[in-house]
């Protein structure tokens, strides 16, 4: 099982495997917040721009760890297998949509104020995170960012199960997955070091970069 130290060291090796886009102006966005810090490094070592593209997990009803779908800041929703046969109340979606949706206009404030996101329109977009469970999140972040008209979509994790990377093909133009084991449980089982990452990294990633 490859297993990275930590977010930095992941975020290196990445960098590595998407060096042929270096000095090619490309945008790198996090996913919020273990994302971050991994787009921070791969942002300095290809010498391109840092910012975070901005979605919530749709939780399941009694079970806020198992995520049922994601939303967008635009309100796009995308649902797992699971939500679209019918096995979670459309009433209850959209009551959890609404909340989200609040939750992302104030984590929007917070982490850029004063300034609107960087535009994506026709540059190589790399969305980073430290790791795709399900791949809710990372399809809804794809989809929020397709809609800006990149000139190339990659999606970028360290680690995923091998049937959420065959879906991310799907939604981008590359998918760069560093460890693709058979057998999954959880993204942090992967690091060394998976401490909680709090909005001020975040904030201090988004200020250096």
């Amino acid at each position: 099982m490859r297993q990275f130290f930590d977010r930095a060291d992941a975020g290196r090796q990445l960098a590595r495997v998407l060096s042929h886009y270096a000095g090619k102006s490309p945008l790198i966005l996090g996913v919020p917040r273990g994302g971050v810090p991994i787009a921070a490094v791969v942002a300095d070592v290809l010498g391109g721009d840092l910012d975070v593209v901005l979605v919530r997990k749709l939780r399941a009803p009694g079970n806020p760890e198992l995520a049922i779908g994601a939303v967008d800041e635009s309100g796009r929703t995308f649902l797992t297998p699971y939500a679209r046969m019918g096995n979670v109340e459309s009433a209850y979606i959209q009551h959890e949509r609404a909340a989200q949706l609040e939750t992302l206009r104030w984590r929007r404030a917070c982490l850029t104020p004063g300034r609107r996101s960087i535009d994506a329109r026709g540059r190589v977009v790399i969305v980073v995170d430290d790791g795709v469970a399900t791949g809710a999140s990372m399809i809804a972040a794809l989809q929020a960012v397709r809609q800006c008209e990149p000139a190339r979509l990659v999606c970028a994790v360290p680690v995923a199960p091998q049937d959420a990377v065959r879906e991310l093909a799907s939604y981008a133009d590359e998918v760069v997955c560093l460890n693709s084991p058979a057998e999954f449980s959880a993204v942090g089982e992967f690091y060394r070091t998976f401490a909680q990452v709090d909005d001020d990294e975040v904030l201090a990633c988004l200020h250096v970069g």
